[in-house]
């Protein structure tokens, strides 16, 4: 009574403080020894059906799939019953029609024709329908033709006869062609581990094949069952999220032949980002394990399935490998399918590994500004040879050399990324960058001095006549250029 109460207080707490608006609490932990599970290991749900009320009568209208889903107790109770009841009633049509025509009192006169010769009683009548229904035929007992009810009697008894063959016959015969017992021969190892594979966390199990008849089209599906709430405050109680297990690549189809490992990469996508070994001991959950396929021999699809708990989560072991290369094959050892064997592992989850990878480099964001910079500083260059080569051939051959633009823009990048990873440089650097030897002002004159060099080198070279138009070279040359270079120009850059 006390546990009733307990019970019955918890939930007039939750409608309390749903009613009141706030959201549905979180979901106490079992303990560890009462897990409940969805799907068992041998793969039945622990889902039970209950107040259906008058929705039964559906079980009714899908008769045959119904006796199918019966187990075998109740299918061979049903077959034995209704050939029981339907060759009594089928013998007690032909006695009331005998005892109707008096020819149970004339059995024994041989002038006498009856509807069915040599019954006597019902006993008789019995065994005339089991010789007509196995159709035996002993010829002591038949029907004769003064008996126009008997015709329409037998006619009758074979229609009904050939439907509850048919439908009993084909419900034994659907029910032992059954392909469940084909999942008994298709394997899963008792527990699930998390290791690194490929540089990348994993989660692996494996499946095995008893048979040496293959399973067509085999396929395999993973199911995350776990308890959320919603930002709305609704409570689910067996949310299902779908685990990739190789989609996108193919690796869900399988070509189970020997032994595979079926890994699930846990990435910023799978619902075990946030999983490390320290939450695993206060998370519940499940992973359900479907493999379906299509069996070789009778062609019809089987389906196997098998389910891990948060306990059967191994955090850092791998697999035995079971096979090893014989003589002229490969031999499979199912003693070690379920074994595994620890390898380090981090103890961390995926999202704590990045997190701990950015707080550790700081210099990432840096380097990507950098290189978007470079990046801009080439497209510029890009198009200023783009700009170059439109150029008319006496304006080229003014500007010198026909790389000058290429080279003033590369010096003047380089000096904007020195000057901003100046700031990144430690605190000695700096102070020494500081020095007024070292300070900005002289590297910006250094640098505007190393640009206007070329310029006055490039002036110098030109003919005397140009050089008179560009003013002595210190003046503008597009004011001093003639008519028809300025206009040109103009074309060209307009």
């Amino acid at each position: 009574m006390s546990a009733l109460r307990r019970k019955l207080g918890d939930e007039y707490q939750v409608v309390s403080t749903s009613a009141s608006g706030g959201g549905l609490p979180p979901p106490r932990a079992a303990p560890r020894g009462k897990r409940q599970r969805f799907v068992d290991k041998n793969g039945r749900c622990n889902v039970q059906h209950g107040n259906l009320g008058g929705e039964t009568s559906r079980y009714l209208s899908d008769l045959f799939t119904t006796l199918v889903d019966l187990k075998w107790r109740w299918n061979l109770f049903i077959f034995i019953l209704t050939y029981t009841v339907a060759w009594l009633f089928m013998a007690s049509m032909w006695w009331v029609i005998a005892y109707m025509r008096g020819d149970l009192n004339k059995a024994h006169d041989d002038s006498y024709t009856p509807c069915v010769a040599n019954v006597y009683n019902f006993p008789s009548a019995f065994l005339f329908f089991i010789e007509t229904e196995a159709t035996i035929g002993y010829g002591y007992r038949y029907i004769t033709d003064k008996c126009p009810e008997g015709i329409i009697l037998f006619l009758f008894q074979s229609i009904l006869g050939s439907i509850v063959d048919a439908f009993l016959i084909g419900c034994m015969f659907i029910k032992m062609s059954q392909p469940k017992k084909r999942a008994e021969t298709l394997m899963f190892s008792e527990h699930a581990a998390i290791s690194m594979r490929d540089g990348k966390l994993t989660l692996m199990f494996r499946v095995g094949n008893l048979r040496n008849s293959h399973m067509v089209s085999a396929q395999i599906r993973c199911k995350l069952l776990k308890s959320r709430q919603t930002p709305e405050g609704e409570f689910l109680p067996l949310d299902q999220l779908e685990l990739d297990v190789g989609f996108s690549t193919g690796a869900d189809q399988l070509f189970l032949v020997s032994p595979l490992t079926i890994c699930h990469v846990i990435d910023a996508k799978s619902p075990f980002y946030d999983l490390s070994q320290r939450s695993m001991q206060t998370e519940q959950f499940e992973i359900v394990v479907i493999l379906e396929g299509i069996v070789e021999t009778t062609g019809m699809t089987c389906q196997a399935r098998t389910s891990y708990t948060e306990d059967e989560v191994l955090w850092g072991h791998r697999f035995f490998p079971v096979i090893s290369l014989e003589e002229g094959f490969f031999k499979v050892d199912y003693s070690q399918f379920h074994a595994t064997f620890e390898v380090p592992t981090p103890p961390y989850s995926v999202k704590e590994q990045e997190e701990m990878l950015l707080m550790s480099s700081p210099l990432i964001a840096p380097a990507v500004s950098n290189s978007k910079e470079r990046n801009n500083s080439v497209e510029c260059l890009d198009g200023l040879d783009e700009v170059g080569t439109k150029l008319p051939s006496k304006l080229q051959k003014i500007t010198g050399r026909e790389d000058f633009p290429k080279k003033l823009l590369r010096m003047s990048s380089t000096t904007s990324e020195k000057a901003y990873s100046m700031g990144d440089l430690p605190m000695k650097l700096q102070r020494i960058s500081s020095v007024p030897g070292n300070s900005e002002e002289k590297l910006v004159s250094k640098t505007t001095k190393m640009m206007s060099d070329p310029i006055s080198q490039s002036v110098a070279d030109l003919p005397p006549k140009l050089q008179k138009l560009s003013g002595g070279g210190g003046g503008r040359m597009e004011g001093n250029l003639p008519p028809k270079l300025r206009k040109m120009n103009s074309d060209r850059f307009t």
